[in-house]
């Protein structure tokens, strides 16, 4: 199997937990209990000892190979839509690669539940907000922009205009969810008073 078959592989696993995980998100947006009692349920599936690994060997090596795929194509590659997907993989690589690490961090060395005030914490520390803010919002952005180019080469070209209406879509999918996101992380839908426990990481 080439390295992009096994890219695409391990992309699908991927794909598989970030539905769950947009779908965390978007239950606090109803409510923080909503958004905690929906992770608990999720926990018990994808934090078997078994499944986390096989989460966590697919982010190493999505983050990998995406990125040398990058590197390697960098003189070749054409047209808006591959540099679209260049450019957006290459975000969610570095963001993969920077969030598994704060949340390992956040279990295993800070002792944190990392539940939806582990990722609102710093949405309340100024000025950390500076780069949370974007930090989220780009990556739910890159994601659904990178999903979106993929089905973009799926249609090939059996339709020019369903391949256009269908990575716009993506796209603009991908801003409003990352904006309903942040909006929710910096308490602007509802009061969010984030326990100090978790204030405190950024106040050391």
């Amino acid at each position: 199997m080439s390295l992009r078959v096994f890219h695409r592989s391990t992309a699908a696993v991927i794909a598989g937990f970030a539905i769950v995980h947009l779908a965390n998100h978007v239950m606090s947006l109803r409510s923080i209990e909503a958004h905690i009692a929906f992770m608990d349920i999720a926990r018990t599936l994808y934090r078997q000892p078994a499944i986390e690994f096989v989460l966590i060997a697919s982010v190493i090596f999505q983050c990998v190979s995406g990125l040398w795929m990058v590197v390697r194509g960098w003189s070749v590659r054409r047209g808006a839509v591959a540099w679209l997907q260049a450019v957006s993989g290459t975000y969610l690589a570095l963001f993969l690669l920077v969030h598994v690490s704060a949340i390992l961090l956040g279990r295993l060395a800070l002792h944190l539940d990392t539940n939806f005030y582990f990722a609102a914490a710093g949405f309340h520390v100024p000025p950390y907000q500076l780069f949370f803010v974007p930090y989220y919002f780009l990556a739910v952005v890159a994601l659904f922009t990178h999903v979106g180019c993929a089905f973009y080469w799926w249609l090939g070209a059996r339709s020019p205009r369903l391949r256009r209406m269908s990575l716009s879509s993506m796209v603009a999918i991908g801003c409003m969810a990352g904006v309903a996101i942040d909006l929710s992380l910096a308490g602007r839908l509802r009061p969010v008073t984030v326990p100090a426990t978790y204030l405190a990481t950024y106040r050391r």
